[in-house]
This record gives structure tokens, sequence and C-alpha cells, in this order.
């Protein structure tokens, strides 16, 4: 690791993943720099905090990069169930895929030495089928707005780095759990935790999940590691886990009943077509398994924490 880094920037500082990032960045004793959107009333904890409006080709970042070494980019905009802009994809692009593109040059014009970027296991696809598992190797075939968004700015990140010598990492998440987390997973626990009966105890498919903590390390791991230069790591908590597994694992954190029940995967895809609910339905039913062998192997990383202590923390946090 490089002993005299000065300064660490977070973009999109106080979300989900942000704050136990900039937190854990703090803990061991990394100088940190937040940005936040303008509406955000995160004060930072003890590191930095920096505004911005908002984020594209021409956000202005030279003040927020005085004297940082490493930028880990977090802030996009995400993946939504209903979109009411008229051009999803080009509003993706314009943020994830232009904003990216021009927060590197900014980093390489201002002497940054890497940036890591979080990008999205939906850059590989939406599932995997029998044995198979995602890698780094895989061409790439997103299906969704974000995910040409998310792949298209790992590739202008690679164009950067070619043209300036910033030194990017790029890090593929599959679904990101713990504490705070918001979007499905946090209806799942809310439905479990009501005793919603759930017709997924036939669910028998196989996911690659990351624990938010999990996550950061890797984030840190990557940001830090000389190795990662130049590189792109896919991450999991390391154990799979099927939707009917996870549901009662859930339930059993949460120390309530396990209320699911079986209906034919086949059966209850028909229903949600019927309802518009396929998207919904394949996400609960599909595989998407992740091989994480080669962040391992190159950068020696292990996930500090296991999914049933992942779990258990989501949900005390939950309940409480």
């Amino acid at each position: 690791m490089w002993v005299n880094m000065k300064k660490v920037l977070v973009t999109g500082a106080s979300g989900f993943i942000g704050r136990v990032l900039c937190a854990e960045l703090l803990e061991r004793k990394f100088a940190v720099r937040g940005v936040i959107r303008g509406s955000s009333n995160w004060d930072g904890g003890d590191g930095e905090v920096v505004k911005v409006e908002g984020m594209d080709d021409a956000t202005e970042w030279t003040d927020a990069m005085e004297g940082v070494d490493i930028i880990i980019h977090l802030a996009a905009r995400v993946h939504v169930m209903s979109d009411t802009v008229v051009d999803s994809l080009a509003e993706f692009r314009r943020v994830n895929t232009a904003g990216t593109e021009h927060l590197a040059r900014c980093a390489a014009a201002n002497g940054v030495k890497r940036l890591v970027y979080a990008s999205s296991i939906k850059v590989n696809g939406e599932e995997t089928r029998g044995d198979k598992r995602f890698t780094e190797a895989d061409a790439s075939a997103p299906q969704d707005p974000y995910g040409v968004s998310k792949w298209e700015a790992e590739q202008a990140l690679h164009r950067v780095a070619g043209e300036t010598g910033l030194e990017v990492v790029i890090v593929r998440p599959p679904l990101v759990y713990g504490p705070g987390v918001r979007g499905n997973f946090i209806n799942l626990l809310t439905a479990i935790d009501k005793g919603v009966p759930l017709p997924l105890a036939g669910a028998n498919n196989v996911r690659s999940l990351i624990y938010v903590n999990n996550l950061v390390d890797a984030l840190i791991v990557c940001a830090t590691h000389p190795a990662a230069a130049g590189q792109t790591y896919l991450v999991s908590d390391g154990t799979d886990i099927s939707m009917a597994v996870l549901i009662k694992e859930i339930a059993h954190s949460l120390e309530r009943n396990n209320r699911s029940f079986y209906l034919p995967p086949a059966l209850l895809r028909a229903f949600a077509s019927l309802s518009g609910r396929s998207d919904q339905i394949e996400r609960l039913l599909n595989s998407l398994r992740v091989d994480d062998k080669k962040i391992r192997d190159e950068l020696g990383w292990i996930p500090p924490y296991t999914l049933k202590q992942g779990l258990r923390a989501t949900a005390d946090w939950f309940r409480n």
C-alpha cells in the first residue's frame, strides 16, 4: 500500500454505500473529502464536505480535487423501476457516462493518482444459467439503459487512462445490501417482517450478493493496492444463495416465521406477465452468479464478513 497518501475524495458520499465508505476510511486514518448533492444535509463526520448541484460534463471539480490523491467514484444516476424521463438512456449517459469521463479528465488534470469506479454487474448481463458465473473476461452484455451507461463509462475511463496516465480501477458489484439499504431489498425486509406470505418457496435460483461493508473493504483495497491499477474486478460475499433460502435467512434474522409458500415458477411468471410485473419477477427468479477469484488472487482480498453476518447486521438495523 502507499504510505504517503494525503486525501481520498468520495463522490456520492451521503448515499447508502458512501456513508459506510467514508466512515471506514476515517476509521483507517485516511483524510476524507466527501462530495454530496446540494440538497443533502450529511455533515461528513470528521471528514470534509463539498457540495455540487449535479454531475455531468460541466461539473466544476477543481476545488474539490485540491490535494486529492485518490477518487472513489460512487455517485451515479441509479436504476429505477419506473422511470419518468422521456429518453432514459440519454439521461443515464449524461450523468453516468459523460459525467464520469469529465470527472476522470479533471482528476488527471489536477494530479490525482488513481480513480476507483463503482460500476455494476449489469455490465456483464442480467442472469447466469447452469454452473456459469460471470467473470471479468466475459463479453459485456448490458440489457438496460443503466447497464449500458455504466459500460460506456468504463470504456471512457480506459480511454482517459490511456491518454493521461491516470490509474483506473473498475469494481463491478452485484446486489449490495446492509444497514441503510433501499429499493427492493428493504421491500423484502418489510414484507417478511410483516408476515406477508410470499410465493417464493420454489425459487431455487442462485444469486451472488455483497454486504456493504465487504464492498467498502474491496473498494479501499482497490484504491491502495499497487497491483490494482488498470484492472477490473468482480466482487461478492463468496457465498451464493437462492431466493427461497434468502427469505428463510432473513426471517430467522428478524425472528419472524418464514411464511413463504410454494407456487410453481412457471405459474408465478404467468401471473406476473398478466399484471405487467415480469421484470420484477425475473429479478427474483433468475440466477446471477459472480466469480470473484481474480481480486482474491491478485490483491489477496477476502471479504471481512460472511453472508450470515451481513444479513444479521441488516436485520438488526431494520428492527431498530
